[in-house]
């Protein structure tokens, strides 16, 4: 089970963030090449008009979460405006400590309607953002099943195991086939949603079918049911499911947001430790369907990390002589400065003042100059 609107809600907020090549391989994958400015318009509109009913909820939650380090991390205004202006998106500047965990897990328990504990199990040194969405799907069937709509049978796995459970027997009048599967199409209350089933002919394993189906194919075979009667069974179930989207998505085409050398956000901000890039994209999901309904939850994390490539990092070894200073931080002006010009050596150094010269002895084989700012 996977939510492709969580997905693509978490990721477009990741791209307002993205620049030059990065943000064409994001735009490319999320909307077919749509410029991500047309495409917060059109994500704004359509989260903003799902329907959401007493018997019929559907609530979408986003935030940010960003480091609270302002010597390391700086983060574009402008980034966070447009988040929060196209996907009402909560902003939290946090010190991302053990209280910060528990925080964002919290948000992700509240906004799951408690479906969904936890996303994050730790937070590493190196990670400086997060980016979250959480849906909430809470529904009642326009006919709820009665007692005698339910008994027990058996289910085959994909193993090839029986499995004992409790079905569902209804008569629903919207019929679906695509000639290598056939299904039905049964209301939610007020019938804002449905809920839709496809169960591939004898012969055809689920796997074969989903990997020859394109998302063409299925929304004309959902647009296109016969009107009649149809008898239909289905089982009780619930389970919760979770998929790391690191490779998938590179192997879509969006690679360089994941490559610490190649990923461009400098519209998202820049941090002092060096290039910003993904770290992970993270999906969970949860799913019960009962006689009275269905209730589904769905949170994707887009975990953002800094981290310096291996070619640009800059190196200093301090194994020739150099110029030293103890500095205010407030005002950056030194308290001592000096030079480290041999380690074995006594060194002196000579002071004027006035007519007078004092030679002084220096024991941390130092000399010292007077620098005048």
């Amino acid at each position: 089970l996977v939510s492709p609107i969580s997905v693509m809600l978490a990721l477009s907020m990741t791209a307002n963030g993205a620049d030059g090549d990065t943000l064409a391989q994001m735009e490319k994958v999320l909307g077919k090449d749509i410029p991500i400015d047309e495409l917060n318009e059109y994500l704004y509109y359509y989260a903003n008009n799902l329907p959401n009913e007493e018997k019929s909820k559907q609530l979408i939650a986003n935030s940010i979460w960003f480091r609270d380090d302002e010597d390391r991390l700086v983060i574009e205004k402008d980034f966070l405006q447009t988040n929060a202006n196209y996907y009402n998106a909560e902003i939290y500047k946090s010190p991302f400590t053990d209280q910060t965990l528990k925080d964002i897990n919290n948000w992700v328990n509240i906004n799951t309607d408690g479906m969904i504990d936890k996303i994050i199990d730790q937070i590493d040194d190196d990670t400086i953002m997060y980016l979250i969405n959480a849906i909430v799907f809470d529904a009642e069937w326009k006919v709820i099943y009665t007692k005698g709509d339910i008994y027990q049978g058996e289910f085959t796995a994909i193993d090839g195991s029986k499995q004992i459970s409790e079905f569902m027997v209804s008569g629903e009048s919207l019929y679906l086939d695509d000639g290598s599967a056939t299904g039905f199409i049964k209301p939610y209350y007020n019938n804002k949603y449905s809920f839709v089933a496809l169960l591939p002919n004898e012969g055809i394993t689920i796997e074969n079918y989903i990997n020859n189906l394109s998302g063409e194919e299925l929304l004309k075979t959902i647009r296109s049911p016969e009107m009649t009667v149809v008898n239909t069974t289905m089982p009780k179930f619930s389970y919760e499911y979770e998929i790391r989207l690191n490779d998938i998505l590179k192997n879509m085409g969006m690679s360089d947001g994941f490559n610490p050398t190649k990923a461009s956000f400098t519209r998202m901000g820049r941090s002092s430790r060096g290039n910003i890039y993904i770290g992970e994209v993270l999906h969970k999901t949860f799913i019960s369907l009962d006689e009275l309904g269905t209730k589904a939850g769905a949170v994707t994390k887009v975990e953002m990390k800094d981290e310096s490539a291996i070619m640009d990092m800059k190196i200093v070894k301090l194994d020739r002589p150099f110029l030293y200073a103890i500095i205010d931080n407030s005002t950056k002006l030194p308290l001592f400065i000096g030079t480290l010009m041999d380690l074995k050596k006594l060194t002196y150094y000579s002071i004027t003042y006035g007519n007078r010269q004092r030679t002084v002895y220096n024991k941390k084989y130092t000399k010292l100059y007077i620098i005048m700012i």
